[in-house]
C-alpha cells in the first residue's frame, strides 16, 4: 500500500505541523490539498503535488463547498488530516463565552465538519485514513487552559467513536497527541505568556520546554513521521489510538 496518487487533505496546512505533514505526503507522491484561512500563506508554500485552498473550518458552508471543489479537482479525499486548531490558554473564570466558542468552533467543530465531508469519498473508494491532531492536553487537564483542554478531549472522543463506527472496514481513525512543538503557535504563546506574567521571552519559552518530558521542543517533522506511519504500509491495525509525542510518558 502506498500513498502515491491518493488525495490527501490537510487543514491548517500552511504552517507548523500541518505543513510538515503535507510536505511529507507530497514527497511520497500524494496529491495534497492544504487549507487555511489565508490564501497567500498557502500559495507561498504550495508546490509539486500540493495545492492551497482557502477554507475556514468554523464555517460549515465554506467547508462543504471547498471540500467538494477539492474532490472535483483531485478525486475523493482518502487521507484526511484534521490539524487546524488554535491554542489559547486562560483561566476559566476569565474566559468569555466568545473565546470558548471560538476554541470549540476551530478545534472541535472544524474537525467534525472536515471529517464528515471527507468520509463519503473514503467509503466509496473502500479505503481511508483519518488523523486528528490533538494534544497531550486532550489526555490530561492543562492548567490555565480549560477551554483548549476540553476541545482536545472532545477531539479524541470523536476520533475513538469514529474508529468504532467503522471497525472492520479499511478506514482507520487515530489521534496524534503532541506536547509543545516548535511552531508559530509556540512563538505566539511565548509572547502572550511574557506579556501576561512579566517574564522575559526566554523564560516564557523555557516554561513550555520544561513541560516536555525530554526538555526540548518537538520538531514538526517528528509529528509528520508519526502521521506517515499511520497512513503507510502495515498501519491497518492501528485504529482508535492516541499516539503521544511528548518525549516520555505523560
Amino acid at each position: 500500500m502506498t500513498v502515491a496518487g491518493k488525495h490527501a487533505l490537510v487543514t491548517g496546512g500552511g504552517t507548523g505541523i500541518g505543513l510538515a505533514i503535507a510536505e511529507a505526503l507530497a514527497a511520497a507522491g500524494a496529491q495534497v490539498t492544504i487549507t487555511g484561512r489565508r490564501q497567500e500563506v498557502l500559495d507561498a508554500v504550495a508546490g509539486v503535488n500540493m495545492t492551497g485552498l482557502a477554507m475556514d473550518v468554523r464555517d460549515e458552508d465554506d467547508v462543504v463547498t471547498k471540500i467538494a471543489a477539492a474532490t472535483e479537482a483531485r478525486g475523493p479525499v482518502q487521507i484526511c488530516v484534521a490539524n487546524a486548531g488554535i491554542a489559547e490558554g486562560r483561566a476559566l473564570q476569565k474566559t468569555s463565552l466568545e473565546m470558548w466558542r471560538n476554541i470549540m468552533a476551530t478545534n472541535l467543530d472544524g474537525a467534525f465538519l472536515t471529517i464528515r465531508e471527507c468520509l463519503p469519498g473514503m467509503v466509496a473508494s473502500g479505503w481511508g485514513r483519518v488523523i486528528t491532531i490533538a494534544s497531550i492536553a486532550g489526555l490530561h487537564g492543562l492548567k490555565g487552559a480549560a477551554g483548549y483542554s476540553a476541545s482536545k478531549h472532545g477531539l479524541i472522543g470523536l476520533t475513538r467513536s469514529l474508529s468504532e463506527d467503522f471497525m472492520g472496514s479499511a478506514l482507520t481513525f487515530n489521534a496524534i497527541c503532541p506536547g509543545y512543538v516548535d511552531t508559530p503557535i509556540v512563538t505566539r504563546n511565548t509572547e502572550t505568556i511574557a506579556q501576561r506574567t512579566g517574564l522575559s521571552a526566554e523564560q516564557a519559552r523555557a516554561m513550555m520546554v520544561e513541560e516536555n518530558r525530554h526538555k526540548r521542543l518537538i520538531e514538526p517533522e517528528e509529528v509528520a513521521a508519526a502521521a506517515m506511519w499511520l497512513v503507510g504500509p502495515g498501519s491497518q491495525s492501528i485504529n482508535g489510538q492516541c499516539i503521544e509525542i511528548a518525549g516520555g510518558q505523560i
